[in-house]
């Protein structure tokens, strides 16, 4: 099985809250929602291209707590929530139990406490889908955050979108 991480990010690297203002304001984060301003068409068929792939979703209990906020009550129309909310969903968590409450949702055994960052450290991460967003936010959490482990990857596709996102694909090299 591939494990593919698909993120937004800022040239600087920040990572925290793209989808919202209250979106995960961790020591003290201003600048939620920043990505909102960048979605246009053609971003939108590469996240779908994506999603048609298949495959199960992961999460840590941060995000699955916020898409199963939103997802199961967009209409049945709606092409991303049919096939988000049809997808089996697998979720790392300390504080979560069971039953979880969005369907085809799995609570994962164990401890991470920082899902992304446990997967980086361990060499799981077998391709990278990166959002790279024209903007520099200078605080907010990272994806490589200082002292992470090294990885050498390879560009394998990019795409950019009329906004200046850059929509970059990497695999291990």
């Amino acid at each position: 099985m591939e494990l593919v991480v698909t993120n937004h990010v800022t040239l600087d690297g920040v990572m925290q809250a793209p989808a919202g203002a209250d979106e995960d304001p961790r020591g003290g984060f201003e600048h939620g929602g920043w990505a909102a301003a960048n979605a246009d068409e053609v971003m939108a068929k590469a996240m779908g291209e994506g999603m048609a792939r298949g495959g199960a979703l992961l999460f840590g209990r941060r995000t699955y707590e916020k898409m199963a906020a939103f997802w199961p009550h967009q209409p049945a129309d709606n092409p991303y929530a049919k096939v988000i909310n049809e997808r089996d969903k697998y979720v790392a968590s300390r504080t979560l139990e069971q039953p979880l409450a969005w369907a085809n949702a799995t609570l994962l055994d164990g401890d991470a406490a920082d899902l992304l960052q446990s997967l980086i450290r361990r060499d799981l991460v077998d391709r990278w889908v990166l959002l790279i967003h024209p903007l520099v936010l200078g605080t907010g959490l990272r994806l490589f955050p200082d002292g992470g482990a090294p990885a050498r990857l390879r560009l394998t596709d990019s795409i950019t979108t009329t906004t200046g996102v850059v929509i970059a694909t990497y695999e291990r090299a």
